[in-house]
């Protein structure tokens, strides 16, 4: 037998959960936003500190005027760090492009793969 809090309804309950949801992507927001103005190099200390204080002190308003105006910069910027990441990784790794170009090579003799998929794949590996 359960026993129920009295005034506990469904409609409570979605309340709650869309409450829960809605601090969970506002705080998720709020992380992007300061990783995002901390990584940057093309704006001053005290740029970042007028940020930084506009978030604290207006959170939700801060977040969204942030979003706003930085939206194509902040783009940029992952888009920047994901290539870096990428050729680090291969640097570390040691990717050589002739090495994969011999790899398809051992495919298109082998007919998995077709010859514009060869030359598709190989223009990507040289670029």
């Amino acid at each position: 037998m359960f026993f129920f809090a009295e005034g506990f309804t469904f409609r409570n309950f979605l309340a709650d959960a869309f409450a829960v949801f809605m601090f969970v992507v506002w705080f998720w927001l709020l992380i992007t936003v300061f990783s995002d103005l901390f990584r940057r190099h093309d704006v001053s200390g005290w740029v970042k500190a007028i940020w930084v204080i506009a978030l604290v002190v207006f959170p939700y308003l801060g977040i969204f005027a942030y979003l706003i105006t930085q939206a194509r910069g902040m783009a940029e910027r992952n888009t920047q760090q994901a290539q870096q990441a990428r050729d680090e990784l291969k640097r570390v790794v040691g990717f050589s492009a002739a090495d994969e170009i011999e790899k398809l090579d051992r495919l298109k003799k082998a007919g998995s793969i077709t010859d514009a998929e060869f030359s598709r794949l190989r223009a990507k590996l040289v670029q």
